[in-house]
């Protein structure tokens, strides 16, 4: 029996749920209440992501169909999976996403695909949402396609000048897990459908010698996803793997998604406990070394393991085993070490540097600037403070560490 719309879009939002490259940050703004049109980039609605710099954003996020001929082990739609099967056409995709907006529901579209047929046929009707949407309804929302690696280079072309962002999976931090457990898939291909990619938001961004204006294409640039778990590579791999992503390709975002045991192929794959936090910590991580000046060896140094520690977020682990590097003057230190106090974001030193030039700061200075004293005050002095011996004290760690929780009783 054909299953109604409300059916598949149950079954194919639900699919999508393992797609975490879904933020709207850095695309261009577009406001239909200026220009005409329908939709905008900008304002909030209901939440289902926060995009990098803290916004809430919006998204319809489904899946074209669930159906794929490929057999990836860690994907719950895999061909070989006894999963519920369901598809959508490219005007159903359209007409939801245009409703979806006009009730207030969504600020844009996040769409993603199996397999169906060939990497050209599928990725042909993702593009054909994307047009309809900018060309026929004058969409101007947001616009996330995940493209695939082997689709046409004139395929992947058409879907930058509609969509604010494209993203190509690079499936496992290894060459050796994508072969073990996506065999289907090609790193090469891979690789190189994301440099062709680069290359094309760089060109688009390069003023013309007639116009002196720059193209449209993905203004939101590029992401990926790895999964996290589904194979034996530690955190020091993930994070590597991931530093050289943002070096070669200019990615805006490498999402982590932390695997979980899928119907009829738990029993193959191995599982790292608890997936979850390990996700979270290497979000942290990647900030880190994005914006905090740590370098990789330094987030992973203090375990043999090149594991992060699950128990405490990366930046207070190093402070932690570097304790001879604190504690810090806050109305002396240099940027560089500012940034390394825990309990400090970008945001806070530069209030501090800001601030220190008209006076002194004290404590109360930094919980006016939105501080957690309680977590920085081991690791600085100001105006009127110092932790005098804590750094030495043994039960340090145990300071921060999370309180232990009562299991749940049955």
């Amino acid at each position: 029996m054909k299953k109604t719309l409300k059916e598949r879009l149950a079954i194919l939002s639900d699919a999508a749920k393992y797609d975490a490259s879904c933020a709207s940050s850095s695309t261009a703004k577009r406001d239909s209440s200026r220009t005409g049109g329908l939709g905008s980039t900008e304002g909030s609605g209901i939440c289902h992501a926060y995009a990098p710099d803290g916004r809430c954003i919006s998204l319809l996020k489904i899946l074209l169909t669930n159906f794929c001929i490929y057999d990836c082990a860690y994907c719950i739609n895999r061909s070989s999976s006894n999963v519920e099967r369901a598809r959508f056409s490219v005007e159903e995709v359209v007409w939801l996403t245009l409703e979806f907006y006009r009730r207030n529901y969504i600020e844009g579209l996040f769409l993603s695909s199996g397999i169906i047929r060939s990497s050209d046929h599928t990725m042909e009707e993702m593009v054909r949402v994307a047009r309809d949407l900018r060309n026929r309804h004058n969409f101007r929302g947001y616009i996330h396609l995940k493209t695939i690696p082997d689709a046409s280079a004139h395929l992947i072309e058409e879907a930058g000048l509609y969509a604010d962002r494209l993203s190509i999976n690079i499936e496992l931090a290894t060459d050796q897990g994508i072969g073990r457990f996506a065999p289907e898939k090609k790193p090469a291909n891979i690789r190189r459908s994301m440099a062709d990619l680069r290359l094309k938001i760089e060109e688009a961004g390069e003023k013309t010698l007639r116009t002196k204006t720059t193209k449209k294409f993905a203004p939101a640039g590029q992401s990926t996803q790895m999964i996290v778990g589904a194979d034996d590579a530690d955190d020091r791999t993930i994070l590597s793997t991931s530093s050289r992503l943002y070096g070669s390709y200019g990615l805006k975002r490498v999402y982590y998604s932390a695997f979980s045991p899928i119907p009829d192929s738990s029993a193959a794959l191995p599982l790292i406990k608890p997936p979850l936090m390990r996700e979270h910590r290497l979000y942290q991580a990647d900030w880190l070394y994005r914006f905090y000046g740590f370098a990789i060896d330094e987030i992973v140094a203090d375990r043999g393991d090149g594991m992060l520690d699950l128990d405490l977020d990366p930046k207070l682990a190093w402070a932690l085993s570097n304790r001879s590097r604190f504690p810090v003057d806050i109305n002396r230190a240099e940027k560089e070490m500012l940034l390394r106090v825990p309990g400090f974001g970008t945001k806070s030193v530069q209030s501090i540097l800001s601030s220190r030039r008209l006076r002194r700061l004290r404590l109360d200075d930094l919980g006016r600037l939105g501080v957690s004293i309680r977590k920085v005050k081991a690791f600085i002095t100001c105006e009127g403070w110092s932790p005098h011996r804590v750094l030495d004290r043994s039960d340090l760690r145990a300071m921060f560490a999370p309180e232990p929780k009562q299991l749940a009783l049955l």
